[in-house]
């Protein structure tokens, strides 16, 4: 995301502001306004690189803690383009050493500690307008950022990664030369193996035994009880 906060001068210089801290936006948008700069603010280090290509601004403020590109390489990838913007640096104590090293290598005219304020800039206000130093780090920034930094146009499809150092992948072996591995011919004796009778299929058989006794019984009753009644 980027936008501008202009003043009514058109003529003013342009800072550039990439920070994505809402509360040092904030003071920083209150200090340079008071120093009468047009301000743009870009949150994205990648897009912050097609801003100052396309404002070409006076001043440059960067963050190192920003999203996409950190603030080393944004910068490093303004200076590579050329144009005259001095560069300031702004990180919390914590970074002072790795902003003080940024600051050497994109060639960078200061570095401002968190929480910026009015009175932190006014300090440093004359160095900020002095020369602007070389970038040692331009020679070196192919190894900080190894992807190809060149956008492809919409048909080029997308950008391909380099391969994974020390992965290689394992070489296939040829088939020439390799065993052939027979089938086993030999013949499966197959053994039936006799299926468990559950004892409860076999209530059904005995119920039936039962029934035909009792019946039989009956009948012999029936046919008994009648002879004895001829007989009387």
């Amino acid at each position: 995301m980027a936008y501008v906060s202009n003043n009514s001068d058109e003529a003013s210089p342009t800072v550039l502001i990439v920070e994505s801290n809402t509360m040092s936006i904030q003071r920083l948008t209150s200090i340079f306004k008071i120093k009468d700069f047009n301000i743009e603010i870009c949150n994205d280090g990648d897009k912050a690189v097609d801003e100052y290509i396309r404002l070409d601004p006076e001043l440059v403020i960067i963050s190192l803690d920003i999203p996409s590109l950190d603030g080393h390489l944004t910068a490093l990838e303004m200076r590579e383009h050329g144009g005259d913007a001095r560069i300031v640096f702004v990180a919390p104590r914590r970074l002072s050493s790795v902003a003080a090293d940024a600051k050497f290598s994109a060639g960078a005219v200061a570095w401002l500690q968190k929480p910026i304020t009015a009175s932190v800039v006014d300090e440093q206000w004359q160095t900020i307008l002095g020369p602007i130093p070389e970038a040692p780090g331009l020679e070196d920034l192919d190894e900080l950022y190894p992807i190809d930094r060149v956008k492809p146009e919409e048909d080029d499809g997308p950008i391909a990664l380099p391969p994974l150092p020390g992965m290689p992948l394992p070489d296939l072996p040829s088939p020439i030369g390799m065993p052939i591995i027979e089938p086993n011919l030999t013949p499966v004796l197959e053994v039936e193996v006799p299926v468990a009778t559950s004892p409860l299929s076999e209530k059904p058989k005995r119920g039936k035994k039962l029934l035909v006794l009792i019946i039989l019984f009956l009948g012999f009753g029936i046919g008994y009880y009648a002879y004895l009644t001829n007989l009387i």
